[in-house]
């Protein structure tokens, strides 16, 4: 078993790619030249929106996206975190390199109005 996962790790969690490369069937997002894979090679990534069915690897994506241009990950789901979780994680900068995270979030549409209006100034 890596030495990142303990015995009651998931399968799917330990089944996860670990980079671009080893994700199967995205190639119109990740293949050289495709959007997603042009950003990380322009070392950006601007706002983005995942969507689709429960377990397709989307946060999977936004994980290694976020590694592929060095940047910290947050996941959250918006069922579970107030608007003060959401603005430290937004606030938070990586202490090498400056750089805001990669924020992930699940369930986004369940957004109540102060949880959306606290993300603006981060998506604008």
């Amino acid at each position: 078993m890596p030495p990142n996962f303990h015995a009651d790790t998931p399968l799917a969690q330990r089944m996860r790619p670990k980079t671009l490369d080893a994700i199967i069937g995205q190639e119109h997002l990740l293949a050289a030249g495709a959007p997603l894979r042009r950003l990380v090679e322009q070392g950006h990534l601007p706002s983005i929106i995942l969507h689709g069915e429960a377990g397709i690897g989307k946060t999977t994506i936004a994980m290694l996206l976020a590694d592929a241009v060095g940047r910290p990950f947050h996941a959250l789901s918006a069922l579970n975190t107030g608007v003060k979780q959401l603005r430290e994680v937004l606030e938070t900068k990586d202490s090498l390199s400056f750089e805001s995270p990669v924020v992930f979030i699940d369930e986004i549409h369940r957004f109540n109005k102060a949880q959306q209006d606290a993300l603006l100034g981060a998506v604008e």
